[in-house]
């Protein structure tokens, strides 16, 4: 009797094998395709997983892939450590100390603009009789070009600061009688609002880190019972500090960059526009 031939799937292991080795050649076609990847894609790659992540490329480098160029080397994207710039920080307001006690110096301006440092802040005190008329908050004329020095020291260094306070302060008229408070404390106010306005039409700072308070004749730094004391005490100060990294960090900040055009593509916020100057502001004085 003829044996009876079997049917003709035994060969359907090539289906299988057929299939697996066409996923394997699309596995590497894919991971070859990857080999490199464009300055725009990975940002957008990096933008979907934080939105606040520091997105410089400082270091360019891929194979030869078909998404590769001449320059591409490796495909790294290296970042800096936090204390690499949180030293650029420091260096960069330890110039801006040493630019503005420069320009004092140059000026010979001793007696009407003081500067000192200390903890990462520079404090700049500007005295009345430069910045304003007495029983006045409008800026004097001779007050302007020294704002404009001093603002731009600060454009030149605002990818390390981190705010700036400004803070009027007043004299106690008679002594051992305290001032009026609503005059005291508008007067002082209307000052340190006075300067910072001007700082911020003049600037490139970002609004949001510039403060003004008015603290009237409770912080004084002479003595309220003779003229020259007074006279020191009559005053508006700037106080310029310094980014502290590593509080930035602990917070989720993580821009690791002191660019202002890194910055704010970080931070996906225009800079503030360049301005085209101040404009005269009018306050009322006090009686």
């Amino acid at each position: 009797m003829k044996k009876k031939k079997s049917g003709g799937g035994g060969a359907n292991w090539m289906d299988t094998y057929g299939d697996m080795v066409t996923l394997l050649l699309c596995f590497f076609v894919l991971l070859y395709s990857m080999s490199t990847i464009s300055e725009e894609n990975w940002k957008a790659l990096v933008m979907s997983f934080n939105p606040l992540a520091d997105l410089t490329i400082r270091e360019v480098e891929g194979g030869d892939g078909p998404m590769s160029d001449a320059n591409n080397q490796g495909g790294n994207f290296p970042t800096p450590e936090p204390q690499e710039v949180q030293q650029q920080v420091d260096a960069e307001i330890e110039d801006l100390y040493q630019m503005l006690q420069q320009y004092a110096q140059q000026n010979n301006m001793s007696e009407s603009l003081s500067v000192t440092k200390g903890d990462g802040k520079v404090f700049v005190n500007f005295n009345q009789t430069a910045f304003f008329n007495g029983n006045s908050s409008e800026l004097r004329d001779d007050a302007l070009p020294i704002l404009e020095a001093v603002g731009g020291m600060l454009n030149g260094v605002r990818g390390s600061i981190d705010e700036v306070q400004i803070l009027g302060h007043t004299a106690q008229e008679v002594p051992g009688k305290p001032n009026d408070v609503t005059v005291d404390r508008t007067l002082s106010s209307q000052r340190a609002t006075n300067v910072l306005i001007y700082i911020q039409k003049n600037t490139e700072l970002d609004p949001g880190r510039l403060i003004s308070m008015g603290l009237g004749q409770w912080r004084p730094v002479g003595d309220n019972d003779t003229a020259e004391g007074r006279a020191n005490n009559r005053r508006v100060e700037m106080i310029v500090s310094g980014r502290n990294i590593e509080e930035e960090l602990a917070e989720g900040v993580q821009i690791l960059t002191t660019d202002p055009d890194e910055i704010a593509a970080a931070t996906g916020e225009a800079e503030p526009p360049v301005p085209n100057g101040a404009d005269e502001t009018t306050t009322q004085p006090d009686t």
